[in-house]
């Protein structure tokens, strides 16, 4: 962790440090001292998408050192993850690197020194993953590999890896709890994350890093990809397109709002319990997608057109997160309920739509 002498203004019930001088005034201190605990030097994998760009404003607004790593790839436009760290890409030290490539990636180890690592890079996608398994495998799995072998040569002294709610199947355990003995997914993509935590798991054990896995539940705000549920259907029923409904509109997600996710994954930062650990992200709030479609409608005021399919193969029934570990441990608090966050998904997608008129 950074070791610096510098002066700085702060919260004085904050303050953890030797302290050289220093002079109190109201709720404030006035100090020179050597910062250790509270600023770390971090990489974020998957740094310029949906939730690694918002993590990274959000480090760096906290004052720690941050650099990205992304491949870029053309699962969606990359002109849309570089809009999304536009506002950062001065700030931070970005890496275009694929994580399959595993001489790359010990290469950015070499150049940079970490003491955190923020795994959220993943070809994401259940419906993708059916279609291509050995490249969700190869980047997923073989990639998180090759970041934890990284991290143990050079000292990491955390990892933090994105998992997902899929990992949890057909549960029929309502809601999913972090202690449930997982015995099938439904996807490929699935597989590779429920794979990602054991290889996670094992690396502590062996070197004694500390790691938490969060299992993420259907994330959604400003700057969500493009291909998910909700900003896709917003995309074409504000178009006057048809959207692809598959099943009956029964099917029910845990929706996050993004927000909530970047407060969550932060408090991993600073947990100091077990070396591996597992912690859900998600609202405990469930929506059926026939309730979601109509919410979009009335938020844009138009209606839209179905195109009604079967139900697609590796979907999950139902997500819904117990989030009462992470209430306790983490000191997680959603704040954004489906009904305050999807409006403000729709200003946001407002806004962009009439900027790129």
């Amino acid at each position: 962790m950074t070791n610096v002498e510098q002066t700085a203004t702060v919260p004085f019930d904050h303050l953890s440090l030797v302290i050289d001088s220093s002079f109190r005034h109201s709720d404030f201190v006035i100090l020179s001292i050597g910062v250790y605990s509270w600023l770390m030097r971090i990489l974020v994998t998957g740094g310029a998408g949906f939730i690694g760009s918002h993590l990274v404003e959000k480090l760096l607004a906290a004052g720690h050192k941050v650099a990205i790593l992304d491949d870029f790839n053309d699962f969606y436009d990359p002109q849309v993850k570089r809009d999304n760290i536009a506002a950062v890409s001065k700030d931070t030290a970005i890496h275009h690197v694929d994580l399959r490539d595993s001489a790359a990636a010990r290469n950015v180890f070499h150049r940079e020194k970490f003491e955190t690592i923020v795994h959220l890079a993943a070809r994401a996608g259940v419906r993708p993953s059916i279609q291509y398994p050995q490249l969700y495998y190869d980047t997923n799995v073989s990639g998180t590999l090759h970041l934890l072998d990284a991290a143990r040569v050079t000292g990491v002294e955390r990892f933090i890896f994105a998992s997902s709610s899929s990992v949890y199947g057909i549960s029929k355990t309502v809601p999913f709890s972090e202690d449930q003995h997982l015995t099938q997914t439904l996807s490929p993509y699935a597989a590779t994350k429920i794979a990602g935590e054991f290889l996670c798991s094992t690396f502590s054990h062996l070197y004694q890093m500390r790691v938490v896995a969060l299992r993420y539940f259907t994330v959604y705000g400003p700057r969500q990809r493009p291909d998910l549920a909700i900003h896709q259907f917003t995309r074409r029923i504000y178009a006057g397109q048809p959207i692809d409904q598959f099943g009956d509109g029964t099917t029910r997600r845990d929706y996050t709002y993004i927000d909530d996710v970047i407060q969550g994954t932060m408090a991993a930062l600073d947990y100091d319990g077990s070396p591996f650990d597992i912690f859900n992200l998600g609202e405990s709030e469930t929506i059926q997608l026939k309730d979601l479609i109509a919410a979009i409608e009335k938020a844009l005021g138009k209606k839209a057109k179905l195109n009604r399919l079967p139900e697609q193969p590796g979907d999950m029934p139902l997500t819904c997160a117990d989030i009462s570990k992470a209430r306790k441990l983490l000191g997680y608090n959603p704040a954004t309920p489906f009904r305050d966050g999807l409006p403000r998904f729709i200003d946001w997608f407002l806004r962009m739509t009439h900027r790129q008129l």
